[in-house]
């Protein structure tokens, strides 16, 4: 699990190191540079397994550093060249400070300093003077100077150290341009902290931003390196340790954590060795028309792949012959008229699923608002019963906090009332799913689970190849079975995501993004789950 911290909380942080715990705010940026320099030398030219430096803690440690850059210039047998783009704040700094230690190994760099010199901090003027007394110089961008784009054009390596963590507002020239010619060079990119131009706590773009190929971030990561359209910039994300004490970041409450698969392998349902078919639940699909079958029996087999002892699915009668002939492990039974009797087979169970391929019909409408307001347990509801939820979004205030899982798309999300047009889907997440007291699964690149108590999970598996009709009814599958199994709603949210992700990746190491099935996810299933409890 890995805590995503916002501009605000880094901040803090920092604060704290440099005035309470009285650690130079120069040995820090250092530290910072000495991150992105690694990054560079694996870039420039891989030389076995990576490195892991220690952590230095003077001056006088670096030397290690500047040993191992002149190994790989000498390796290469030409001098690398590296051009760095530096704004004049604390980020700048760091990339003033790349530069100075490149160019006391021996390398070619060329720093050019991007906005106003009256702006320089303090730090970033000290790191200057380094560079300056080994021999470098920090020049002013200018567009117009040809030879400062031709440089950075044929660079080995650009390093992007322009805006920080702090930038909330869209670029301006001269800093939108140099994050042109960065992207326009066929130089891999190294950016400091976050790549310039993507808001730290929302991964909004704003107006453009760097395409890094590695982003070092310092001390922790951040949400924009995960959500938006910044996760599409990041590139590899490496968080470097700057040296901020390990206590500091405990007094700190982080809304939003990166899933990662030690998490989901400890929130696992573990399977009694005597367990039999009750005690991994008892559950119920309620899905299903005519030409809608599929999406029912993909839940079911989800389910059961994902570990669910008994699963039964009600369908349309119409459809019940169809989903009843593919249901081979599964219980099909038709809907019976009655609402009641499916309440009583719905409260005699572990958690209910309700929508998919149910259709949107006069039945389906007035069957989804009375589960909803009857049923006191767990009840996910996706791709139809979100569409008929949409028309009676009152229930959501009725039922228990946390008792409703809702799985939406973005097109569904906007028509149960969410708002994504700031560009923050984590926020917009967070805020649907503290006002409707519900567990909220925001499909998309990057799934984001929130939770009603404003908690937040981002997704890192999964791949394009999972954007095929079916696939959310193999997530919905997922989660009702580890809510029959015992996990809680915001677990069994969290680890069905992640494990529905990772199923695709490995669907689509095998098959290709292009040829992968959602039935093809299913058959995966098992080995993504094998991975985190063999």
């Amino acid at each position: 699990m890995r805590k995503l911290a916002t501009a605000a909380q880094m901040k803090r942080m920092d604060q704290i190191a440099i005035q309470e715990r009285g650690i130079a705010s120069e040995l820090l940026m250092e530290r910072a540079a000495h991150g992105i320099v690694h990054s560079i030398v694996g870039l420039v030219c891989p030389i076995g397994p990576d490195r892991e430096p220690e952590l230095p803690e003077s001056l006088e440690q670096l030397a290690s550093e500047e040993l191992a850059l002149a190994q790989v210039r000498n390796h290469l047998g030409k001098l690398p060249a590296v051009a760095v783009f530096s704004g004049p704040g604390n980020n700048g700094g760091d990339g003033i400070a790349v530069a100075w230690l490149l160019l006391r190994a021996g390398w070619r760099v060329r720093c050019f300093l991007v906005g106003k010199r009256k702006k320089m901090t303090s730090d970033s003027l000290e790191m200057e003077r380094r560079l300056k007394a080994a021999g470098g110089a920090l020049e002013e961008y200018d567009p117009q100077v040809k030879g400062q784009a031709v440089f950075a054009m044929n660079a080995d390596v650009l390093v992007d150290a322009l805006f920080g963590v702090g930038l909330n507002s869209e670029l301006r020239e001269p800093a939108a341009g140099a994050v042109r010619l960065m992207n326009l060079s066929p130089a891999p990119v190294v950016c400091a902290d976050i790549p310039s131009g993507v808001e730290t706590d929302t991964g909004r773009i704003l107006g453009d931003a760097v395409r890094a190929d590695v982003t070092v971030t310092f001390s922790m990561a951040k949400p924009g390196l995960y959500v938006g359209k910044g996760a599409l910039q990041a590139g590899d994300v490496m968080v470097w340790d700057i040296g901020i004490p390990e206590d500091i970041p405990q007094w700190e409450t982080f809304r939003t954590v990166l899933t990662d698969a030690a998490l989901v392998a400890d929130w696992l349902p573990r399977r009694p060795a005597d367990g039999h078919k009750g005690t991994f639940g008892k559950t119920l699909i309620v899905g299903g028309s005519v030409g809608f079958t599929g999406a029912p029996v993909l839940a079911a087999r989800s389910a059961l792949r994902t570990g669910a002892g008994l699963v039964t699915v009600l369908t349309h009668p119409s459809a019940y012959p169809i989903v009843a002939a593919n249901c081979l492990e599964a219980m099909a039974r038709p809907m019976p008229e009655d609402y009641l009797e499916i309440l009583g087979m719905a409260e005699g169970g572990n958690g209910v699923l309700v929508g998919p391929g149910l259709g949107q019909g006069q039945e389906a409408a007035g069957l989804v608002p009375l589960l909803l307001r009857r049923l006191t347990g767990t009840v996910v509801v996706d791709a139809d019963g979100i569409n008929l939820l949409a028309r009676h979004m009152d229930i959501l205030e009725e039922r228990p906090v946390g008792s409703t899982i809702l799985t939406p798309h973005d097109g569904e999300f906007a028509r149960l009332g969410g708002d994504l047009s700031s560009g923050d889907r984590l926020g917009a997440a967070r805020t649907f799913a503290v006002e409707h007291r519900c567990v909220l699964v925001l499909k998309g690149h990057r799934t984001i689970t929130a939770w009603p108590d404003g908690q937040c999970f981002v997704n890192p598996t999964g791949n394009s190849g999972m954007a095929k009709g079916g696939s959310g009814d193999v997530l919905g599958g997922m989660i009702l079975s580890l809510l029959g199994q015992g996990l809680s709603p915001e677990r069994a949210a969290v680890c069905a995501v992640w494990l529905h992700g990772r199923a695709g990746d490995l669907a689509a190491a095998e098959l290709g993004e292009y040829g992968m099935l959602p039935s093809d996810l299913i058959e995966k299933i098992p080995e993504a789950i094998r991975e985190l409890v063999d």
